[in-house]
């Protein structure tokens, strides 16, 4: 009996051949029953390729990409792409007080985000968080309807579902916890692309989860991150501010996204770049050589046959 296959997460599948029974030679000497088992492990990364000028490769075949796993070449069991399957989005809004004379411009960058990405069949959720984490829009298909609970929240209504357990928090962001429970409750069941897109300073003080629970949650899920830093200039050289930009920058890398500097980007050009990059994604699984669910991190390396091209990926996954 084989255990249904769930992609695009990487996770371990085992396959049980129970009770091949051999016919006996004689009534009295009966051998028992014969049980053969198996271990595969498929893993599913989901990514992007760019040439040497940044510009998405497009048309790449199976056969342009290599895999290795801790350094032992693996083989391809499944390759494709993904520009034809529904998007759903996670929105991370941080509303913090940090972040408070950023409010309305995150509503504007949100508009102009969601009007450059979302197409038909694609579906938006969004999370503000402080202390709290409160859904204000649940999937929908309709940027009025995000902006209109992000505008009601920031006029002060706080009748919102809340994700995950309500946990009495001392600090006022609690970045980690919304990243974690906004893949675990919205993105991690949600079929064909998967991404978060952070507007925050990557502050955070009061997470009961801490920035590798973050990632590997993303990671178990092959959800991409990107993140929009919206820090002040007079605040960036302050040790917080500076753990916040590498947070988010390790929130980006480790997950196959990318991340931004709302106040000195160009983020219509930012916006086009992680649009274009979410439609030209390219998807391989492959079974593991190495069978062992030890929860050890598995280093994994995708290539291209052609060294100009540069693969985004994250970076690896635990054997669970």
């Amino acid at each position: 009996m084989t255990k249904p296959v769930s992609l695009p997460f990487p996770l371990l599948f085992t396959v049980l051949c129970f009770a091949v029974t051999f016919p006996p030679s004689a009534p009295a000497q009966q051998p028992p029953a014969a049980t053969f088992k198996s271990e595969t492990h498929l893993v599913n990364f989901t990514f992007s390729v760019r040439r040497p000028d940044g510009t998405l490769a497009n048309g790449l075949a199976r056969d342009d990409f290599q895999v290795t796993e801790d350094g032992v070449p693996q083989t391809i069991s499944f390759f494709g792409k993904e520009s034809d399957l529904p998007l759903t989005l996670g929105l991370i809004v941080d509303a913090s007080d940090s972040q408070s004379h950023f409010f309305k411009r995150h509503r504007q960058d949100i508009e102009k985000f969601l009007k450059s990405i979302l197409h038909p069949g694609d579906q938006v959720f969004t999370v503000s968080f402080g202390n709290h984490l409160r859904l204000t829009n649940d999937l929908s298909p309709t940027p009025a309807a995000v902006l209109d609970g992000l505008e009601s929240f920031d006029k002060g209504e706080r009748n919102f579902p809340e994700l995950g357990p309500k946990d009495d928090r001392e600090g006022g962001t609690a970045l980690f916890d919304a990243v974690y429970y906004g893949v675990g409750d919205r993105l991690a069941q949600a079929q064909g692309r998967r991404a978060l897109i952070l507007f925050t300073d990557g502050e955070e003080n009061s997470s009961a989860h801490d920035l590798l629970d973050a990632i590997d949650a993303a990671r178990e899920s092959d959800t991409l991150i990107y993140a929009i830093r919206y820090t002040d200039h007079k605040e960036i050289k302050t040790p917080h501010a500076r753990q916040g930009v590498a947070a988010l920058h390790h929130l980006a890398l480790e997950t196959g996204g990318s991340d931004y500097d709302a106040l000195h980007d160009n983020l219509g050009e930012v916006f086009r770049q992680i649009a274009d990059e979410l439609r030209s994604l390219y998807s391989i699984a492959y079974h593991s050589t190495n069978r062992k669910p030890d929860s050890t991190f598995r280093r994994v390396r995708i290539v291209t046959t052609d060294t100009s091209l540069v693969v985004h990926a994250r970076t690896g996954y635990y054997a669970r």
